[in-house]
């Protein structure tokens, strides 16, 4: 059965192009993507490769994926896993779970056998939605081979293959399903402030991931103060390159988007050719990335010959910017890009530069702190700093995460009673509220916008029999941003080649956290306490 959305009608809804931002962040993810799909029917979506979807196309999918979804038992409240790159059928899935009130839990397409296990056991997914494969890996196999691990497990929705055992059932066959049952699948009551829309892992020092739990009011809010700061319409076409399984793609990418019912235009692989393809055969007006996507694009060889005119703004974050980077882009592609500074527990975006900034500002800081947003730049007793000091930056914003799911302590030591939550990352401010982020107190390595947590990396080298000690450090690189390192020291009378150890975590983790350097080393420099110094390995080894 088809699903009907009513045309918009002036006398009943509020005209698109007239944005109440304020009574849109009262609403759920469904309702603000709804309203725009009643409001702009006709105009597209979602293009990806040669297919074109409209809102209205996209909310007869949705509708009719959720009553699949709610078929095979998914209900309120309910976990549902999603690994998936930049396909319609994640965005699909992403509607459909906030349409019937479920949590999505968006995986990371690199995980392996040990991520995937404890994520999925962790959050206790009763339905998972995947690809049958993607690149060289074979999802369906890995899932086929842990569902009986995963008690909660209960059903296992694959695209791109016919169904078959174990609990596996084909995504035509859920759309079908849903096709019969969407009349009387109607759309779940959602308090926006407390219902939970995404539970998103990231890891954390021990290396133990963390599920943080964002609410719609969270994603939503965040999402339409983009909107508002980037001046985004429905004229705007995204270019969709960083992953949806991202907050960076889930939120200030999708939501903004289909929030002012904007187009946008997906990659499942970052590719620099086609990007700048793309945005010149799409017209594309909003590009986001992180600075390795606008480093490619920039000094790919042909990079003159592309018309990159219909370029107006987008978001460069999830890693540290070089200050002359965003000048070429600026510059060389005549996008008015802004910096950005977030995390995955503030929904992400905290700061951000303005059109209004100068030259200096937009190269060399993360903007100012964002309306109904407060930061701090505080020492270790929690005392507030001058500016132009460094200290660990602290925030309370209505996009702060309700916890880290069934981690009590770890919440409580993140986000103090008063509701400040601390980032663990180091900056300044100066006189008018730029931020300036200089460092990190904890150990985590950025490559290229991929978070790698050297503990999670060390325990694995650990059970290798010839490994005796190992730190994992980040290198400066000017592409990744940092490229990791794994320093061994192997046991007495023990010999090792660098591929035998990478080989070794190889398929364990995902292939971004495979450390890009080996070096095996006689000592470390240790402190009184029997502890490694990594910032002095880490200097030694930056010199070299």
């Amino acid at each position: 059965m088809a699903l009907t959305i009513p045309e918009y009608n002036s006398d009943q809804n509020e005209p698109p192009n007239i944005v109440d931002f304020s009574q849109l962040k009262n609403l759920s993810l469904w309702e603000v993507f709804e309203r725009q799909a009643k409001a702009t029917p006709q105009a597209e979506a979602l293009v990806f490769n040669h297919t074109r979807i409209t809102y209205h196309q996209l909310a007869e999918k949705v509708a009719h994926f959720a009553a699949g979804l709610a078929h095979h038992g998914l209900n309120k409240g309910d976990h549902l896993a999603l690994i998936m790159p930049n396909w319609i059928e994640f965005v699909v899935t992403y509607l459909a779970s906030a349409r019937l009130g479920a949590v999505l839990v968006p995986l990371n397409v690199r995980y392996r056998t040990n991520e995937i296990e404890f994520m999925l056991r962790n959050s206790g997914a009763k339905i998972l939605v995947t690809c049958a494969e993607f690149g060289d890996y074979d999802f369906v196999g890995l899932l086929r081979e842990l569902k009986p691990k995963l008690p909660d497990l209960q059903h296992i929705i694959v695209v791109g293959q016919a169904a078959g055992g174990h609990g596996s059932i084909s995504w035509e066959t859920v759309i079908g399903e849903g096709e019969r049952h969407a009349a009387q699948t109607l759309p779940a009551e959602i308090n926006p402030g407390e219902d939970l829309l995404v539970i998103m892992y990231t890891s954390g020092i021990t290396g133990v991931p963390k599920g943080v739990m964002l609410t719609h009011s969270n994603i939503v809010g965040n999402a339409l103060t983009v909107a508002e700061v980037l001046k985004i319409t429905a004229e705007d076409k995204f270019l969709v390159a960083v992953p949806f399984f991202h907050i960076f793609g889930i939120s200030p990418t999708t939501v903004t988007a289909l929030a002012m019912g904007a187009s946008l235009v997906l990659m499942d692989i970052f590719r620099p050719e086609e990007a700048l393809t793309l945005v010149q055969n799409e017209r594309i007006t909003i590009h986001h990335g992180v600075p390795t996507m606008f480093i490619l694009e920039l000094n790919y060889p042909n990079f003159a010959r592309f018309d990159l005119s219909s370029l107006r703004t987008g978001i460069i974050a999830a890693a540290p910017a070089p200050a002359e980077i965003i000048r070429r882009i600026r510059r060389d592609m005549g996008c008015d890009i802004a910096s950005a500074y977030g995390l995955t527990e503030t929904s992400p975006c905290l700061t951000i530069t303005r059109f209004e900034d100068d030259d200096k500002t937009r190269a060399e800081t993360v903007g100012r702190v964002l309306p109904d947003m407060e930061i701090r730049i505080v020492n270790d007793d929690e005392e507030d700093l001058a500016n132009g000091q460094v200290g660990e930056l602290i925030c309370r914003t209505p996009g702060l995460m309700k916890g880290y799911f069934n981690m009590p302590e770890a919440t409580a030591s993140a986000i103090n009673p008063e509701g400040w939550f601390f980032t663990g990352d180091l900056a300044t401010l100066d006189d008018v509220g730029n931020v300036r982020i200089v460092g990190r107190k904890k150990e985590m390595i950025n490559r290229g916008g991929f978070k790698i947590y050297p503990r999670e990396v060390e325990e694995l080298y650990y059970t290798h029999l010839k490994v005796q000690e190992v730190a994992i450090i980040g290198l400066p690189d000017p592409v990744l941003g940092e490229k990791s390192c794994a320093c061994i020291k192997l046991r007495t009378g023990q010999q090792a080649e660098s591929a035998e150890m990478r080989d070794f975590i190889r398929g364990k983790l995902a292939d971004f956290k495979i450390p890009d350097q080996i070096r095996f080393v006689e000592n470390f420099p240790m402190t009184s306490s029997g502890k490694i110094r990594k910032v002095q390995l880490r200097e030694e080894l930056s010199q070299k």
